[in-house]
């Protein structure tokens, strides 16, 4: 049974204690840096949440999330739905707390994230995409017990993002737009809600690939609707529809959703690597292809690089110039 939600908005207080709790864990304040390409304009920054311990920004919600679990609830263990970079945060924080951590994964998942899984102690099962793409609005698995961890759905999980809000606006004061890939909506609305929350006149976009752009679909038609998803190198964001919540989020803090195609995500990735010695996975990448591509507007445009899991044969394929 899907479960209908309405999340208020995060107060600015929900985001400083969520940025002094993840303080005490793993998480990492990450750099700030330029991109290192010769364009007049816009002024291009990224956000280097690649470099978190597990690959992904996701770490920062996890962080914020379970550490507030009673004890009680977490002695089952922990478990979420994911294409891989929640399952390695939640199996990271699992390992630090000496709890079980588990996530279905879509059958397609990326090996090398898989491998991670693993290699951090978690486990994963794997589903068909259509009933794994179910568990995002069913919350239930079956077999799987322990307290359920929504990867973007999720107040805590949000206020854990929004710390990226938080720390751009310190490190960059006069930011004119924030970039942000929309797999979820966990990530843009929660770094979007830090925004406008403190500076409202930054804007602040959702990037999303053209083979699967959900929240432009969304947008375009005011009401969350099914879409023809096509599976790329671009693995870690898009679905086949947004959830309702999240929708409601997305049009309180986003100025909407800026889609680029696989050819420009690649050239992305190419430049991330060349020029700033930064490895992107094709999410991470999406908002830089916005960027460059001019989507993003003018001024001081920061992006944020969501991960950096990517598989070595598919960069390899793509830095040698030709599509994975």
């Amino acid at each position: 049974m899907t479960k209908e939600l309405n999340y208020k908005p995060l107060t600015v207080d929900d985001m400083r204690n969520a940025q002094k709790r993840i303080a005490e864990s793993s998480v990492v304040r990450t750099p700030l840096i330029p991109l290192n390409i010769d364009l007049e304009s816009p002024e291009i920054y990224l956000k280097l949440e690649n470099l978190q311990p597990v690959g992904s920004f996701k770490l920062r919600g996890i962080s914020n999330t379970v550490r507030q679990i009673p004890e009680t609830e977490l002695k089952d263990g922990v478990w979420t739905v994911s294409a891989g970079n929640t399952a390695q945060a939640l199996a990271w924080v699992g390992r630090d707390l000496g709890i079980t951590a588990t996530a279905v994964v879509p059958e397609n998942a990326p090996e090398t994230k898989l491998q991670n899984i693993i290699r951090l102690g978690g486990r994963f099962v794997k589903a068909p995409f259509e009933e794994f793409a179910r568990v995002f609005a069913t919350r239930t698995f079956p077999g799987i017990n322990g307290r359920f961890i929504h990867p973007f759905s999720d107040p805590m999980m949000m206020a854990g993002n929004a710390t990226i809000g938080l720390e751009i606006l310190e490190d960059i004061p006069d930011v004119d737009t924030v970039i942000a890939a929309y797999g979820g909506g966990g990530l843009c609305c929660g770094v979007g809600s830090a925004i406008k929350a403190i500076k409202p006149e930054t804007k602040v976009y959702a990037a999303e690939a053209v083979t699967s752009a959900p929240l432009a679909a969304a947008l375009e038609a005011n009401l969350p609707k099914r879409i023809d998803y096509s599976l790329s190198f671009v693995d870690a964001i898009g679905s086949p529809i947004v959830q309702p919540e999240m929708f409601s989020l997305a049009r309180q803090f986003l100025e909407g959703s800026l889609v680029v195609s696989l050819e420009d995500t690649a050239e992305a990735i190419r430049i991330l690597a060349k020029h700033n010695h930064v490895i992107s996975e094709g999410g991470g990448a999406v908002p830089i292809a916005a960027a460059i591509t001019g989507k993003g507007g003018n001024g001081k445009v920061v992006c944020v690089v969501s991960g950096g899991n990517i598989d070595p044969n598919k960069l390899a394929t793509i830095l040698e110039g030709t599509m994975p």
